[in-house]
């Protein structure tokens, strides 16, 4: 992870040194790993979390203390004082005992005295934001067993130049109430967004009050899984440049806060990764479409044309390759209405026979407080392409849908995500779209249970694959990271108290139902799911003589990121459905051990 400069002329280069990579371990996930403040550079080392400052022209130099044992300390998402003199950051400090802490520190940018610890007694600390006359601090704040978008507090307090902070008090929030990105407006508000609506809206303290700056039924937020998310920046005073959720649709406007109107900003892109402005009425965005790569672009706010500053990567493939998604509404659980994209074959290279439908692959996202978007996907592209449809599920619990369907999942996961995927599949095949005995399941992490549970609570599926699912959630939270160690209590309910319940929505429980054949995929250094998991499937699908493919991948962690190990597990996956669904890849694919076929 390298985090590169553009300057006033256009040049392009890495600023972060030569092999070191820029990344933080905070909630393990990371986000917010780097700031910069005039000409200087403030990142975090994943090698030993400490933070380092790097002047122009000049030569790293750490500023926080190195840790007693390997990462114990960590830190992320800081912002840093108009004087330059304090980085204010969250810490993560990891016990010998494995007890593990945040807190707010300011964290002095010289190097010379250790951080200060300004804000504790939370579990959990997020976006510690200073406005521009450097005397006031906003931050969020949460408890076990919430997760921040269950509820989550907004605080705000004086803050003095040697980093004290005094007259604290709450602005919103609570255990019903989420909160994301709170932000000192160039006038000295404080603004932020809040679901107590219903739906992430944007906010605005005045008076003393929140007020709701247009009342939409769309998400102008989103799950703060990592650090530094943003969605909406100001352009000045009195316009914000926003994006926001609409439909399972991502769509940017202006916001202009006096009038309470959205002006809509004709981009080509259909899902966003972060929005910053300079305040002088450009912006720069993360952009992506269907079969558009995601691309850092400059834009003005009128503009539907802007300076694309770098595209992730090239794509030198026809859009003639790329299917199109078409959100679909479903009966799922309990008969409510759910969500998907589906993606039908494409590839003008093939014809299908006459007649015949296409074998379905159902992706169940991970999280699962989460969403499927419409950004391209070469993961989905690479099946459409070989002749199989996907459908891409957002059952309920998903986010982007408002907070009623984000909170269906309450006390369900395991049920309604699954069902909804059988629904889904029911669906497709029922009108037509799909070969209805030619379906397969995959999931990743949370979802990997998903698809475990559907491939052994019906006869919808012929095959499945879990990426480093889950397969014992009482085991999992057992071993998990703090971030997520109370996840369950509202996932499925607390724990002990309801230990009988963690152990039927298992699929580990419901072993001696399982059937149907399965690749299972996981990296050996994960600590978020970790192996022990995998092999508890690989064991019951051994012993049972069912068809199965085990493959590990050493350097890899929670989500597979080298492009060699993303390649592997793509042609192995689509190497074990040929055997299992009986059909010859058009494609020379290295062949995998299948045991028990």
């Amino acid at each position: 992870m390298v985090v590169v400069e553009r300057d006033a002329s256009g040049r392009i280069a890495d600023r972060s040194p030569k092999d070191v990579s820029v990344r933080t371990r905070v909630h393990e996930y990371g986000g917010g790993a780097w700031v910069v403040h005039g000409k200087t550079l403030y990142y975090s080392e994943l090698s030993s979390q400490r933070i380092f400052r790097l002047d122009a022209g000049a030569d790293p130099v750490p500023i926080t203390p190195a840790p007693k044992a390997g990462t114990a300390l960590r830190y992320a998402d800081g912002a840093v004082t108009p004087d330059g003199k304090l980085l204010i950051s969250v810490r993560e400090t990891h016990g010998a005992g494995g007890d593990v802490v945040n807190d707010i520190v300011a964290v002095p940018t010289d190097g010379k005295t250790r951080p200060k610890s300004l804000l504790a007694g939370a579990d959990f600390y997020s976006f510690p934001r200073i406005n521009l006359k450097g005397d006031r601090l906003l931050w969020t704040r949460w408890f076990h067993p919430q997760m921040p978008w269950d509820g989550t507090e907004l605080w705000v307090a004086d803050l003095d130049p040697s980093g004290l902070i005094d007259n604290a008090r709450r602005i919103a929030g609570g255990l019903d109430e989420s909160i994301f990105q709170p932000e000192f407006g160039p006038d000295g508000d404080v603004y932020f967004v809040s679901d107590r609506s219903g739906w992430w809206n944007i906010f605005v303290e005045r008076d003393g009050q929140p007020q709701n700056l247009l009342p939409m039924d769309a998400e102008f937020g989103g799950p703060q899984w990592v650090f530094g998310l943003t969605r909406y920046a100001f352009l000045d005073a009195f316009r914000l440049a926003c994006v926001y959720t609409e439909g399972g649709q991502d769509r940017a406007a202006v916001l202009d806060v006096r009038a309470g109107s959205l002006e809509p900003m004709e981009l080509p892109y259909t899902a966003f990764d972060g929005i910053a402005s300079d305040r002088e009425g450009r912006i720069a965005v993360i952009g992506a479409s269907p079969a558009g790569v995601p691309e850092l672009t400059l834009v003005g706010p009128h503009s539907a044309e802007g300076d694309v500053v770098r595209q992730s990567f090239n794509l030198n493939v026809s859009s003639a390759y790329m299917s199109t998604p078409e959100h679909v509404a479903f009966q799922g659980f309990e008969g409510r209405t759910s969500y998907a994209f589906f993606y039908a074959p494409a590839n003008p290279e093939y014809e299908a026979e006459p007649d015949s439908r296409p074998p379905l692959l159902v992706l169940a996202h991970g999280g699962p407080t989460a969403s499927a978007n419409t950004g391209l996907n070469l993961g989905i592209q690479f099946w459409t392409s070989r002749g199989f449809a996907v459908v891409d599920v957002n059952y309920g619990g998903s986010t982007g849908y408002g907070r009623e369907y984000r909170d269906r999942l309450r006390g369900q996961w395991g049920t309604m995500d699954t069902e909804d995927c059988i629904q889904a599949a029911r669906y497709l095949a029922r009108t037509g779209r799909v070969d209805g005995d030619r379906i397969v399941i995959r999931g990743k992490s949370a979802s990997g249970l998903t698809a475990l549970s559907a491939l052994l609570g019906s006869d919808v599926f012929a095959a499945g694959a879990s990426y480093y699912g889950v397969i014992d959630i009482e085991r999992l939270f057992a071993d998990t990271h703090k971030f997520e160690a109370r996840y369950c209590d509202t996932l499925i309910g607390p724990y002990p108290e309801m230990k009988d319940l963690y152990r039927e929505r298992s699929p580990i429980s419901h072993a001696d139902d399982l059937a149907r054949p399965v690749i299972v995929l996981q990296g050996l250094e994960d600590t978020v799911v970790p192996p022990s998991q995998a092999e508890l499937l690989v064991d019951v699908l051994r012993r049972k003589k069912i068809p199965f493919a085990y493959l590990t991948f050493e350097e890899e962690g929670h989500g597979f990121r080298q492009a060699s190990s993303i390649r592997r597990a793509l042609e192995a996956e689509l190497y074990f459905y040929s055997r299992i669904l009986d059909f010859e890849p058009a494609e020379v694919l290295t062949p995998i051990t299948i045991e028990n076929l």
